[in-house]
């Protein structure tokens, strides 16, 4: 579970910086300034890391064991809305921590109760 929060948390944060750098610079450079060699750049690497978001996310939800609705599709648009994905990152993992302590303390043994 460590491992998969980890990864996530990292993509959370790699595609909500390029999706802010593709709709508040890239955009309008395109559209005010003439320019589209931004947007050329910024869109497909935003779209190859949102689909690495989406593949972790979907294994995060998996592991931490939600449901499909409103939970994991919640997770999964978190990359599609500006900013979105530091909120949904942030949500993700004081939800994760709440359900699973060994999460935050890697010691604790998974057959072991938690007291």
């Amino acid at each position: 579970m460590n491992a998969a929060l980890k990864r996530f948390r990292i993509v959370a944060w790699i595609v909500g910086t390029f999706l802010i750098l593709l709709i508040f610079v890239a955009m309008p450079l395109k559209y005010f300034g003439g320019d589209d060699r931004l947007v050329a750049v910024i869109s497909p690497i935003h779209g190859l890391c949102y689909m690495v978001y989406l593949v972790l996310g979907f294994h995060l939800a998996q592991q931490a064991g939600w449901k499909f609705w409103p939970q994991t599709v919640g997770l999964l648009l978190g990359g599609t809305v500006p900013v979105a994905s530091f909120f949904v990152e942030r949500w993700a993992h004081r939800r994760i921590l709440e359900e699973h302590p060994q999460a935050a303390d890697p010691k604790i043994r998974q057959d072991e109760p938690v007291v």
